[in-house]
């Protein structure tokens, strides 16, 4: 039997909880019992490229906060958390227009590394 669908979190959806999923998260349950930080790492280990918007929107959602709720010092804060954890998993950074796009939350997730 499996959990509840990780798309059920607020802010959540298709496209997240099949990269969750491929990074060995299957459930909301599990989700919520590792965490926002633990979980992009797990993404970023399994080849997610990094995207700021994604990570403070996975902290939202597992706060039940709409994801532009994140403003100020605390996304100030997870902007140092998410930094730090691209450093720590040698995430390959976005370069010139991927970046840009990166910034204004437009660029399109690559696809897990099979």
């Amino acid at each position: 039997m499996s959990g509840t669908p990780i798309s059920t979190i607020r802010n959540l959806g298709p496209a997240f909880e099949k990269s969750l999923q491929a990074a060995g998260i299957p459930d909301a349950e599990s989700l919520r019992a590792i965490g926002a930080h633990e979980a992009y790492r797990r993404l970023l280990k399994n080849g997610e490229r990094p995207h700021f918007i994604g990570y403070y929107v996975l902290h939202m959602g597992l706060q039940g906060r709409p994801w532009n709720d994140c403003k100020g010092a605390e996304k100030d804060a997870l902007r140092v958390q998410f930094d730090t954890l691209k450093a720590e998993t040698g995430a390959a950074p976005l370069a010139g227009l991927e970046k840009i796009l990166n910034e204004i939350g437009v660029i399109e997730r690559p696809k897990p590394r099979p």
